[in-house]
Protein backbone atom coordinates (compact mmCIF):
# COMPACT_ATOMS: atom_id res chain seq x y z
CA UNK A 1 0.00 0.00 0.00
CA UNK A 2 1.16 3.22 -0.66
CA UNK A 3 2.65 5.34 1.74
CA UNK A 4 1.72 8.95 3.20
CA UNK A 5 4.84 9.59 5.88
CA UNK A 6 8.39 9.04 5.66
CA UNK A 7 7.56 6.76 8.83
CA UNK A 8 5.15 4.55 7.50
CA UNK A 9 8.28 3.52 5.41
CA UNK A 10 9.50 -0.12 6.09
CA UNK A 11 12.75 -0.08 9.03
CA UNK A 12 14.98 -0.94 6.49
CA UNK A 13 14.20 1.83 4.28
CA UNK A 14 14.25 4.68 6.86
CA UNK A 15 17.77 3.38 8.92
CA UNK A 16 19.49 3.63 6.19
CA UNK A 17 18.83 6.24 3.95
CA UNK A 18 19.13 10.20 4.04
CA UNK A 19 16.08 11.81 4.79
CA UNK A 20 16.05 13.31 1.09
CA UNK A 21 16.41 9.74 -0.38
CA UNK A 22 13.14 8.34 1.78
CA UNK A 23 11.39 10.92 0.08
CA UNK A 24 12.70 9.71 -3.19
CA UNK A 25 11.80 6.19 -1.97
CA UNK A 26 8.24 6.88 -1.07
CA UNK A 27 7.33 9.20 -4.19
CA UNK A 28 9.06 6.49 -6.14
CA UNK A 29 6.87 3.89 -4.26
CA UNK A 30 3.78 5.28 -4.59
CA UNK A 31 3.55 6.26 -7.88
CA UNK A 32 5.04 2.43 -8.88
CA UNK A 33 1.95 1.68 -7.00
CA UNK A 34 -0.38 3.16 -8.80
CA UNK A 35 1.53 2.50 -12.51
CA UNK A 36 1.56 -1.22 -11.65
CA UNK A 37 -1.82 -2.24 -10.21
CA UNK A 38 -2.34 -4.84 -13.04
CA UNK A 39 -0.47 -8.24 -12.65
CA UNK A 40 0.20 -8.17 -16.54
CA UNK A 41 1.75 -5.00 -16.29
CA UNK A 42 4.41 -6.44 -13.94
CA UNK A 43 6.99 -8.76 -14.97
CA UNK A 44 8.37 -12.24 -13.33
CA UNK A 45 5.18 -12.78 -11.90
CA UNK A 46 5.67 -10.37 -9.05
CA UNK A 47 3.36 -8.64 -6.80
CA UNK A 48 2.82 -4.84 -7.14
CA UNK A 49 4.34 -4.50 -3.14
CA UNK A 50 7.62 -6.35 -5.13
CA UNK A 51 7.36 -3.78 -7.98
CA UNK A 52 7.03 -0.98 -6.30
CA UNK A 53 9.68 -1.40 -4.04
CA UNK A 54 12.20 -2.19 -7.08
CA UNK A 55 11.37 0.92 -8.67
CA UNK A 56 11.89 2.77 -5.29
CA UNK A 57 15.38 1.31 -5.11
CA UNK A 58 16.06 1.91 -8.74
CA UNK A 59 14.94 5.37 -8.27
CA UNK A 60 17.30 6.17 -5.28
CA UNK A 61 19.79 4.83 -6.75
CA UNK A 62 20.10 7.45 -9.60
CA UNK A 63 20.92 9.78 -7.20
CA UNK A 64 22.28 8.16 -4.28
CA UNK A 65 24.79 5.78 -3.68
CA UNK A 66 26.04 3.51 -0.68
CA UNK A 67 29.58 3.94 0.10
CA UNK A 68 32.44 2.12 1.33
CA UNK A 69 31.03 3.25 5.43
CA UNK A 70 28.21 1.48 4.23
CA UNK A 71 26.16 4.76 4.52
CA UNK A 72 24.11 6.06 1.56
CA UNK A 73 25.85 9.47 0.17
CA UNK A 74 23.99 11.83 -2.41
CA UNK A 75 26.31 11.13 -5.91
CA UNK A 76 28.85 13.56 -6.81
CA UNK A 77 27.44 15.90 -9.61
CA UNK A 78 29.69 15.34 -12.74
CA UNK A 79 31.70 18.59 -13.24
CA UNK A 80 30.69 19.48 -9.94
CA UNK A 81 32.94 22.45 -8.60
CA UNK A 82 34.07 23.35 -12.00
Amino acid sequence: MPYDTLKELPESVRNVLPKHAQEIYQSAFNSAWEQYDKPSERRGGSSREETAHAVAWAAVKKTYEKGPDDKWHKKEEVGAGR
